[in-house]
């Protein structure tokens, strides 16, 4: 039975990655000084939450952050056949947010960016799933009703967060985030990527 091609797929990867207690412990001080020291926050997509204001990617701390993640960042220019020679690859910001029981992200995307990325800090069960939606126009206008959801038909699809994990995806995707529902704090640091000559 011939299956079918698939012409343009929206990629999203996730990588778990090793050996990451080092990095996520410096991490976390990290972001909770820059806590105490704007507690208010920015206010952007988070309902509840704090937003961090954009880091300082010349400290030390988001310097070896950048370092950890770099491999996966490779991997995602490699799958795309992207020409690295010719082109720059630059982390333009940086932030963190921190959801705590009842905080959300509603819906957004990142604007003026190629590939954007999540990692997680803190995950603790339920702490909310980050969701994406289908960024093709048409499905909007006519969708049959399917028997259940595959990579085929699925309009939405959401990945569940781990300490260690990296969610790399098209800045051009709209995503959310759903209810913090434990009692414990979901930290994430979010970044963009921009690629050009």
């Amino acid at each position: 039975m011939n299956k079918p091609n698939l012409l343009f797929p929206t990629p999203i990867w996730t990588f778990s990655l090793d050996n990451y207690n080092k990095i996520n412990e410096e991490m976390y001080s990290f972001i909770k000084a820059e806590q105490v020291e704007d507690q208010k926050g920015i206010n952007k997509s988070n309902v509840k939450g704090w937003h961090s204001k954009d880091f300082n990617l010349k400290q030390n701390e988001p310097q070896s952050f950048i370092s950890f993640i770099s491999p996966s960042i490779e991997q995602v220019m490699t799958d795309m056949n992207w020409e690295k020679e010719k082109q720059k690859i630059k982390i333009s910001n940086m932030w963190a947010i921190i959801n705590k029981g009842g905080s959300t992200n509603l819906r957004h995307q990142h604007g003026n960016s190629t590939i954007s990325g999540a990692y997680y800090v803190r995950a603790p069960v339920n702490c909310g799933e980050i969701v994406f939606y289908d960024p093709r126009p048409a499905p909007v206008y006519s969708y049959p009703k399917a028997r259940s959801s595959n990579l085929l038909n699925a309009q939405v699809n959401g990945i569940s967060p781990k300490e260690g994990a990296l969610v790399l995806f098209p800045s051009y995707v709209d995503h959310s985030v759903n209810e913090n529902k434990s009692n414990e704090e979901r930290i994430v640091i979010s970044f963009n990527i921009t690629i050009s000559i």
